[in-house]
């Protein structure tokens, strides 16, 4: 049986949808594990924090308060993928510049938290 596994998706802020374009990336926040390595050997690895966080670009519109989308904060986030999977960030915050590209209406979002989770 096959099934779809990736393509279509979904970006919602609280409740609100948004245009996504192209690809996104989100990180749940899970510690990054790097290894310490000594002239003999590695000696082990260390862990240190990172922030979650949901990236991709977003289609301008006449409708989008620019201004509004970069203070955004303490939102609730999903990204909904095709393969049924929803990211969720909660208490997110935007964590971009602003900057929009007028040749496509390209807008870059990173939407940052603690941490997020994915409902299955």
């Amino acid at each position: 049986m096959s099934q779809r596994r990736a393509g279509i998706l979904f970006l919602k802020v609280n409740g609100q949808i948004f245009d996504a374009k192209g690809n996104f990336t989100y990180n749940l926040g899970v510690p990054k594990r790097e290894a310490i390595v000594g002239a003999d050997q590695v000696h082990g690895y260390k862990e240190m924090p990172q922030a979650a966080f949901i990236e991709g670009e977003l289609t301008d519109s006449r409708a989008l308060d620019l201004v509004a989308l970069c203070k955004i904060d303490d939102a609730t986030a999903t990204l909904e993928l095709a393969n049924g999977k929803i990211v969720v960030l909660r208490n997110a915050w935007y964590a971009g510049d602003g900057n929009v590209q007028t040749e496509e209406g390209n807008i870059v979002l990173r939407l940052e938290a603690k941490s997020g989770e994915e409902v299955k």
